[in-house]
């Protein structure tokens, strides 16, 4: 358990067949995860990149996302997609099943030190299985954070209702800003609701710890789907708030900026995002056509936002039979925002993901490393994600079940080493 006012020392607990585990900013801190598919499990990974001991405790059936593939990893125990393998790096896997008593007392014990709860049942479980935090835990485990994380809520016109990362989108907006006037609404390409779920639920973790070093309290922590959505609104809400006036999709224009747009050049598209009228006098001046930051339709953005078309035009001539990456570079080196718009593998080859280590691997894992980059505190992919059920045994003996207790669960199917069917 993380101590609020000396250096607890060690780590993350080592399987003798694994590396000894730098210390991580957050080592010292035990976290029982109970999520599954992407907001939570993201959000366990930001602790568990940066020394958390987190503790993957998964349902008989296992992480559904274990089979969201291809691409599939295969490995002793079977294979894992490339879906569960992005967000369950640096965590140890305990199959267990809750819905037994037995499963319960188990995780009853695994929260007797542990920091943080951080789980995404349907509203209502935890209660129905005698752990609700406000009668049960906070009780029990005064010190215990406890994040929940769901659709909506447990209360209010929607609550208890189940959430998904695409029909969020649609229902708070995010959808109708995406695409343009022909495409209609269109969802984003990344699940940009679970993920910005999984980073607002570390900060409030990490704002919960904070306050409990005063207070020697632990808290509720109540995270829906919904609301993080809706925080991603940005600008198009504050826009509506100021002005009344519906947003609507643009493509790739900005609505507040102009130029903010692709545009073709002869050896690919690049995106310009100018955010002052220096910037853009500097374009009109590195693309050959100075005259632009003098002509009284674009010479402020406000006027450059009414005579978008037009100026869209004029810059798309200029850039046609310009070299786009050497074009980007140019400009960047200026101060004048721009990149070459690559695919992905092109971006993940790229020399400067390398030089900030942004890839990383081991044991035949490989993944996209945390952007988080603290001078003194380690922050590496230390194990790669785990197997369902790979650190049974290892974790029930940390926490005091001797071989025939373990024998007798495992016999009893309350801790599973092979997944079960789906029921």
């Amino acid at each position: 358990m993380l101590d609020q006012t000396t250096d607890t020392g060690g780590g993350a607990p080592q399987s003798a067949q694994e590396p000894q585990q730098s210390r991580g900013a957050l080592a010292g801190l035990k976290v029982i995860d109970l999520t599954r598919v992407l907001g939570g499990p993201y959000c366990t990974m930001i602790l568990a990149d940066h020394g958390a001991d987190v503790i993957k405790v998964e349902p008989p059936q296992g992480d559904e996302t274990r089979e969201w593939g291809p691409p599939f990893r295969q490995h002793e125990g079977g294979r894992d997609s490339s879906y569960y393998a992005g967000v369950n790096r640096n965590k140890r896997s305990l199959a267990l099943d809750l819905s037994l008593p037995e499963g319960r007392d188990v995780l009853l014990r695994l929260l007797e030190d542990a920091d943080v709860l951080v789980e995404n049942f349907k509203t209502g479980t935890m209660e129905r299985w005698n752990l609700g935090y406000a009668d049960v835990l906070s009780r029990r485990y005064p010190r215990l954070i406890h994040c929940r994380i769901s659709g909506f809520g447990a209360d209010g016109p929607m609550g208890g209702l189940v959430g998904y990362d695409a029909a969020l989108q649609a229902m708070t907006g995010l959808m109708s800003v995406n695409g343009n006037p022909d495409t209609g609404p269109l969802r984003l390409g990344t699940p940009v609701v679970d993920l910005s779920t999984g980073l607002y639920s570390a900060i409030g973790v990490l704002m919960a710890l904070y306050e409990r070093n005063v207070s020697g309290k632990g808290q509720f922590i109540d995270m829906t789907l919904h609301d993080c959505s809706l925080a991603m609104l940005h600008p198009q809400g504050a826009n509506y708030l100021m002005s009344g006036r519906r947003p609507v999709a643009l493509g790739n224009p900005h609505p507040n900026l102009a130029p903010c747009d692709k545009l073709r050049t002869r050896t690919g598209d690049i995106f310009i995002a100018i955010g002052n009228d220096q910037q853009f006098r500097k374009l009109a001046q590195i693309v050959g056509r100075p005259e632009l930051a003098t002509d009284p339709r674009f010479r402020v953005n406000a006027d450059r936002l009414v005579h978008r078309a037009e100026l869209s035009e004029e810059l798309q001539a200029a850039m046609a039979e310009l070299d786009g990456k050497a074009l980007a570079r140019q400009l960047l080196e200026a101060g004048v925002p721009a990149g070459a718009v690559l695919f992905v593998d092109e971006a993940l080859a790229e020399a400067h993901t390398k030089h900030r280590s942004m890839l990383i691997g081991s044991d035949g894992y490989s993944g996209i490393a945390t952007p988080i980059k603290l001078s003194r505190s380690r922050h590496d992919a230390l194990r790669p994600p785990p197997r369902f059920g790979q650190h049974n045994a290892e974790v029930l003996a940390e926490h005091r079940f001797d071989r025939a207790a373990r024998e007798q669960l495992a016999a009893q199917s309350v801790v599973l080493d092979a997944k079960a069917k789906a029921r």
